[in-house]
């Protein structure tokens, strides 16, 4: 009976998954094939890189994209390890076939070409998109995926995001050579709404970092989990449950909305009665911790 009951969550979770990474995919493609190409403009990540090349080469945006993100893959499987890849394998397969069949049906939002609205909605599309895929854990495995290599290969002591923001900001600006600098202006515009987007689906206005308390029976597993999966640093706290006067130990730890999402998930596949508390933080200094540096270096 037992038995019964977890394959029916199992189903019922991955029937989730698969709403939302279905809804997501469609809600990307749409900002790129039917907003932001029809309007010329262009976009920072990997998004952004295919727009340059399929400016220089002529070639359809779906096949570039899935070009691009199949090496992504193939990278990302021999540097970073099998387990990494794992994570942005399906959208690596299915995002693609969503851009395919949005330029078969060659359909546009606007009725004509204004660019302001075009930037600013594919922002808000291509935000809904991520932040939806974020929610269940996945991602399209783009220049996050490249700024990881990035950090374990050459850059260990600088964090994800300053290289992430590098990479987009080169993108941007290749974009406006290619199609002129008000367009990569507009790509600005359109990556400031798209980060404020993702946030508001995952976590309302809350900030880009929050901090999870969890009370488990699972410890171990969960703490392995969290320092070696997800690689962020764990705290223990030694705590006493006032109704059971029985001592135990509380998890803490710091933080990316998306990498809560995957603890959640991992802790209610091992411990359906744990106890997660999510509190936002509004900023992080320490260099060791992952975050910014804790010592102003325009001073």
């Amino acid at each position: 009976m037992r038995k019964n009951i977890i394959t029916k969550d199992k189903l019922k979770e991955w029937g989730i998954d698969w709403i939302f990474i279905i809804v997501g995919c469609a809600l990307g493609a749409f900002s790129s094939i039917c907003i932001m190409i029809p309007n010329g403009l262009s976009s920072g990540g990997i998004t952004g890189l295919c727009r340059i090349l399929q400016e220089t080469t002529g070639i359809n945006f779906s096949i570039l994209y899935y070009g691009c993100a199949f090496l992504i893959l193939v990278i990302c499987s021999i540097l970073l390890g099998i387990g990494e890849a794992r994570k942005i394998l399906l959208l690596t397969i299915l995002y693609p076939g969503f851009l395919f069949l949005f330029e078969q049906l060659d359909i546009t939002l606007l009725e004509k070409k204004d660019v302001i609205l075009a930037a600013i909605y594919c922002g808000v599309f291509a935000g809904a998109s991520t932040g939806l895929i974020f929610t269940r854990g996945y991602s399209f495995g783009g220049t996050d995926t490249i700024a990881k290599i990035i950090k374990k290969k050459l850059l260990p002591q600088v964090g994800i995001s300053k290289i992430l923001l590098v990479i987009d900001a080169v993108i941007i600006i290749a974009s406006g050579v290619f199609f002129g600098r008000n367009i990569a202006l507009y790509a600005l515009v359109t990556q400031i709404i798209f980060s404020r987007v993702v946030d508001y689906v995952m976590y309302g206005f809350e900030s880009r970092v929050v901090q999870l308390e969890i009370i488990t029976d699972k410890h171990k597993e969960v703490a392995d989990y969290i320092l070696h999966e997800v690689k962020r640093g764990v705290s223990n706290v030694n705590i006493i449950g006032q109704y059971t006067q029985q001592p135990r130990q509380k998890i803490i730890t710091l933080c990316s909305p998306r990498e809560s999402m995957l603890i959640k998930q991992f802790v209610a596949k091992v411990d359906r009665n744990a106890f997660v508390t999510v509190i936002r933080v509004e900023t992080v200094w320490g260099l060791g911790a992952g975050f910014s540096d804790l010592v102003d270096k325009g001073e």
